[in-house]
């Protein structure tokens, strides 16, 4: 259900939502699932704008601008759509499933990266491949930090590369949380990102090498639930991380169904919202920072289910005193 400062989208997709995206211009909300579509939504108006299939589940999606949106996932294929004219087009292929798609506006270059074990670099005006970067495993998630990417792999890799120079990886990382990556967004400001992983636990990292900038970093345990009956603590893994641009706060989606907002800087939680009808598989701020979209979709972290609540996207209207930081007075 609901709350009274939330809207549920209707038209929802119909298998796992694997990623939500909001538009530069704040409303419109782009959505990719495994129900082999991507869905175009005007969130303020809660209408459905347009739609497109790939002949597989749908794992990321990315606005180029407005009315043209990249996507990728089973079918392994990169493909692009404009829904101003309603047609598409193939940019090419990986050898394995797309599980990231980002568009990097300073540069005008899409990234694509598979478990194939390499990142892609397409040129949308030229509609064809200009680099391929081989990681050190599957890619799992990615971040743009202006002209930095920020790969995270299996093996809990994470490896950093300047777009300009894509001969080399500038960094080569492993993650500092012992279990598996799941997610990885990096900051507003472009100092670093959070990195989170299935154990339910979340690392603060900056991009600077240097030891005494080094010396920031920490992790912290999140989505957890303590268990009465049997006195033991549940472990959910996160499954999404999204910035709020204006206040470089941020808000984490797991298996437990809630989302958390987290002043990172003064390591502290500023609020949880309501239980969500089943695991947060993708968060996105609108760029204004004024609505939040929550995925809802069973991530099978009890296995296979005869029956599950269904998919739903959420758009939460946010107050300050939910996303800005305390400040103490001077």
């Amino acid at each position: 259900m609901a709350s009274a400062s939330e809207i549920e989208l209707s038209n929802a997709p119909q298998d796992t939502i694997s990623a939500v995206h909001f538009s530069a211009n704040g409303h419109f909300l782009l959505a990719s699932s495994w129900d082999s579509h991507v869905r175009l939504y005007d969130a303020k108006a809660n209408t459905l704008q347009g739609q497109y299939q790939h002949p597989m589940g749908v794992l990321d999606c990315c606005f180029a601008d407005v009315g043209f949106c990249y996507s990728g996932g089973l079918d392994s294929t990169v493909r692009g759509f404009d829904f101003n004219s309603n047609t598409d087009v193939t940019l090419g292929q990986h050898d394995d499933v797309i599980k990231s798609v980002k568009y990097c506006n300073e540069l005008g270059v899409l990234l694509t990266g598979s478990w194939d074990k390499t990142v892609q670099v397409w040129d949308p005006r030229q509609r064809q491949r200009v680099t391929v970067a081989q990681q050190p495993d599957k890619v799992y998630t990615m971040g743009l930090c202006g002209e930095s990417l920020v790969v995270g792999t299996a093996n809990r890799r994470v490896w950093i590369w300047d777009l300009r120079n894509m001969s080399y990886a500038q960094q080569r990382r492993e993650s500092s949380l012992k279990f598996q990556t799941r997610c990885l967004e990096t900051f507003p400001n472009k100092q670093g990102y959070a990195l989170g992983s299935i154990e339910g636990r979340v690392a603060i990292e900056y991009m600077d090498p240097s030891p005494e900038v080094q010396k920031q970093r920490y992790a912290f345990k999140c989505h957890r639930v303590k268990d009465a009956p049997s006195n033991t603590e549940l472990i959910y893994p996160l499954h999404s991380i999204a910035f709020h641009e204006e206040y470089n706060t941020f808000a984490t989606g797991g298996g437990d169904g809630f989302v958390n907002i987290w002043d990172g800087f003064n390591k502290k939680r500023l609020c949880q919202f309501h239980k969500y009808p089943s695991s947060i598989s993708a968060l996105s701020f609108s760029h204004d920072g004024s609505l939040l979209a929550i995925a809802s979709s069973y991530m099978q972290e009890d296995g296979e289910k005869s029956s599950h609540p269904g998919d739903s996207i959420f758009i939460r209207r946010v107050v300050d005193s939910e996303v800005k930081p305390n400040t103490k007075p001077k």
